[in-house]
């Protein structure tokens, strides 16, 4: 419901307070703003005028910030960080930038004064949806953290012309659309033409007596597009610079002097094809040469850059000054998000060994040092192993480093395991076979100085399995960081009315220090703030309740437990886990329909990568099993499930400040972290979880007794896996899960297509690598002791406040901080640096 006038403008501490001066000035800008946007060529405003106008009036109060800190930056030359990701998986950045420079009240009142509303402007604006899901937010919410931590960090990416698909619904199958996020222009980046460079590929290796040359290459254009990144009210603006690929303008020309001038100035294409569309996978491996394209155009141009900028230390100088790399791993750190980076580790060696001419031990000494590698998964599927043959033809002088540096690795190994053959064959870079490839997770490991895992319990996998060798040769590398989530956009900004009712009680030092939500344990039997913190959450879920009832027409309960599971739609994630509770409860109905049940409102969501057949089928399973559950009048009110179509950061802001019940059931040992986990626990959601990924860090802080920890743990699986598992045993001992199954196959969810789910049943029965039978019974009882708890709020509250001041843990601010003293050696700094108005002393 909207707020009256006075709620509305009652000012907010958390959200900044509004001076009549700040009112006044936004509103002199969004009228100029206006003016000029309009005066081009028409004289009726559009919503999007406005949302630009607004856009451009908060952009404004960046610039100088944004300037300064640059400035800063070159004037004290400290160690600069560089995050190298393929997906910065940002969202919408209007509200972000008025929250992070206390701006939010002042514009809400202007843009009120000017009849108009925020929120509907805030609506306008395209999620830039750089990324698949958790490791493009991670390096998002890393962004803010570097920025509000003053650090001198720059993030490095690709601006994909498309980034993840939209995704439609239809027939209860998922449909996918472009996403032209750009069609409108887009506001917050600002194109550095003067800053393109030139990245190579194909041609061939000359060794001369001069040094080894690459040469008849095919050039493709970089060109940078830097967007600001605040942090939260201390005037540094740090950039994100992502790279767009442009063909030269004598681009094919040469090869076409038959004339056929048209034709090639048409295959400009084929070079700008490469920043045009995000691959979809997630933790999935597919090896196509415009992925290898990618992944080389981004690490090609952004370490020329690092090293332009490594060599002038003067602000706004170009010419080099320091020639020599003996310190460059002291002002410099490369991360690797995951290994889609991975080639910067042959590509540093390439620079400085043939261009630079640095000799090659001091080189490799160099390039470890400036290195560290951040890994993500542990499934298989996901390792990227490329062809030699590969890149032989795109990459001929990065092969020759790989296989120096793998030569010189495996002499290492086999001094110190003489005549162990199969360590050699397990440790090498390259793995022989049919098709040879290049297993870029073990590069990585070798080319770093760090390499970490992004949870507790990942951690100990990566050392004592996918990396055991390499840890057993160094110990030293390997570390744990566990992922977080920024406090800003993850509270300030989706759940102001959460955000207020702390800072009431606690100050408002826990939005940069999340570890102060501690204080929140001397309230947990406060009736005033168990009532305001119950309240919080029912306006939520009415206001969410009203969204889906506008978008989607669909009319849910918002007294309902509203349970939650939003992620990719993955098997290991268990999507179908879900699915078979939500058939039982609705068997449970059927079967006793005048019996008092708590009522759910089930709501799934989340993409399936477009060749992932089973991903696809399991929302067609979800959507067809609301269709039956939501239109059987015995169920009524009790039970519904709901599939939220298109699921993306705007979407996450929504929905998790609704949440009561986080789903949390990926197979023990498969998720690497998870990040939503966090964003619903300092929401004030309860989470019902497998002891996987930081799940168990989250027990750990909240204590076990708080959350809903059900299922095997990893040592249950790896002897299940010894004593081999047997779907068919579950199947004929559990009449609740056999009847659920049964329908499932008999075409019970779909009439019309009695066969339609064969698939998901044959791979439920003969081989499902991630066990749901497994962990059913133990769910199904867990979910039993949810409902129980939910029909006593008071005690559901206070388990949430326990939970809410458990969480501080998990902010990125934490993780960033760890990393920034354990890997990159660098200190963070809490001072903040002048605002534009004041002199810069």
């Amino acid at each position: 419901a909207p707020l009256s006038d006075g709620d509305r403008r009652k000012q907010i501490s958390v959200r900044g307070i509004a001076g009549l001066g700040d009112v006044a000035e936004v509103r002199k800008s969004f009228n100029r703003h206006l003016h000029f946007t309009l005066v081009k060529d028409r004289n009726v405003a559009t919503p999007r005028d406005y949302y630009f106008a607004l856009a451009h009036t908060v952009r404004d109060h960046l610039v100088g910030r944004w300037i300064r800190t640059q400035q800063h930056y070159y004037e004290r030359d400290p160690k600069r960080i560089y995050y190298l990701s393929l997906e910065f998986y940002m969202g919408r950045t209007l509200q972000n930038t008025m929250v992070n420079l206390g701006l939010q009240n002042a514009c809400d009142e202007a843009i009120y004064q000017l009849g108009l509303d925020l929120e509907e402007l805030e609506e306008i604006e395209e999620d830039a949806g750089l990324g698949n899901g958790g490791l493009g937010r991670l390096a998002a919410c890393f962004l803010d953290s570097m920025a509000t931590l003053g650090l001198a960090a720059y993030g490095y990416g690709i601006r994909y012309e498309f980034g993840i698909f939209n995704q439609k619904i239809v027939d209860g199958w998922q449909v996918e659309e472009a996403d032209d996020w750009l069609r409108y222009g887009n506001p917050w980046e600002k194109a550095r033409p003067e800053y393109m460079l030139p990245v190579h590929f194909y041609g061939r290796v000359e060794h001369t007596p001069d040094g080894v040359k690459w040469i008849d290459t095919q050039v493709v254009l970089a060109m940078p597009y830097d967007t600001p990144v605040p942090g939260y009210k201390n005037n540094t603006v740090n950039t994100m610079r992502l790279w767009s690929a442009k063909a030269p303008n004598d681009f094919n020309l040469q090869e076409f002097n038959m004339g056929d001038y048209i034709e090639a100035v048409l295959d400009r294409n084929l070079a700008e094809n490469i920043s045009r569309v995000l691959y979809p996978n997630d933790n999935f491996f597919e090896g196509k040469e415009l992925r290898l394209k990618q992944e080389y155009f981004v690490v090609a141009a952004t370490l020329q850059d690092i090293i332009r900028r490594f060599k002038s230390s003067k602000f706004g100088c170009r010419d080099p000054v320091r020639t020599c790399f003996e310190t460059f791993p002291d002002k410099v750190a490369i991360q690797l998000n995951d290994t889609h980076p991975a080639l910067s580790i042959p590509e540093l060696m390439r620079i400085l060994v043939d261009v630079e001419k640095v000799d090659w031990d001091k080189a490799w000494e160099i390039t470890k040092r400036t290195c560290a590698y951040t890994n993500h998964t542990v499934l298989p599927e996901a390792l990227e192993r490329w062809p030699v043959s590969m890149f032989e033809k795109l990459l001929p002088r990065h092969l020759e480093i790989i296989y120096a540096l793998n030569q010189m690795h495996l002499d290492r190994v086999a001094a110190l395991y003489p005549g162990d053959i199969d360590r050699l064959r397990r440790m090498s870079v390259i793995e022989e076979g049919d098709c040879k490839r290049i297993n870029m997770a073990h590069l990585c490991v070798i080319g770093s100085h760090a390499v970490n895992g992004v949870a507790r319990i990942h951690s100990d996998i990566v050392k004592n399995s996918v990396f055991k060798d390499f840890y057993e040769l160094e110990p030293e590398k390997f570390q744990n960081k566990t992922n977080g989530i920024t406090p800003r956009r993850w509270l300030l900004l989706c759940n102001p009315g959460l955000a207020d009712i702390i800072a009431e009680k606690i100050g408002e030092g826990f939005i940069t220090d999340l570890s102060q939500l501690k204080k929140l344990l001397d309230f947990i039997d406060n009736e005033t703030f168990i009532r305001d913190v119950a309240k919080v959450k029912q306006e939520n879920k009415l206001k969410f309740a009203a969204y889906l009832e506008e978008q989607y027409k669909v009319k849910i309960n918002p007294t309902s437990m509203f349970d939650v599971q939003v992620k990719r739609i993955h098997e290991y994630k268990r999507q179908l886990l879900n699915c078979l509770h939500a058939i039982t409860l609705y068997n449970r109905i059927r079967c006793n329909p005048s019996k008092s049940f708590v009522p759910r409102t089930i709501m799934i969501g989340g993409k399936a990568a477009p060749g992932y057949h089973m991903a696809k089928m399991i929302i067609k399973l979800i959507t067809s099993i609301g269709e039956v559950i939501n239109n059987d009048p015995y169920v009524g009110d009790k039970l519904k499930v709901i599939f939220l179509e298109n699921y993306r950061v705007s979407l996450a802001e929504k929905v998790i400040p609704a949440a009561d019940l986080s789903q949390q059931i990926s197979t023990a040992g498969t998720e690497a972290s998870g990040t939503g986990n966090m964003k619903f626990m300092v929401n004030g959601a309860l989470t019902i979880g497998t002891m996987d990924g930081a799940n168990v860090e989250m027990a750990e802080e909240a204590g076990e007794e708080n959350l809903f920890i059900f299922g095997m743990r990893v040592e249950d699986v790896e002897a299940l896996d010894r004593k081999g598992y047997n779907a068919q045993e579950y199947y004929e001992t559990l009449p609740e899960l056999r009847q659920a199954i049964d329908q499932i196959s008999s075409g019970f969810f779909s009439p019309r297509d009695p066969g339609c789910f064969r698939d998901v049943v044959n791979m439920l029965m003969y081989h499902d690598r991630f066990k749901v039978f497994a962990d059913y019974e133990a769910y199904i009882k867990c979910q039993g002791q949810v409902d129980q708890l939910f029909m006593d709020p008071r005690e559901w509250t206070r388990k949430v406040i326990r939970n809410i001041a458990c969480s501080g843990k998990f902010s990125s601010d934490r993780t960033i901080t760890e990393y920034a003293c354990e890997i990159w050696g660098v200190e963070p700094s809490a001072t903040a640096i002048p605002p534009p108005n004041l002199p810069r002393n």
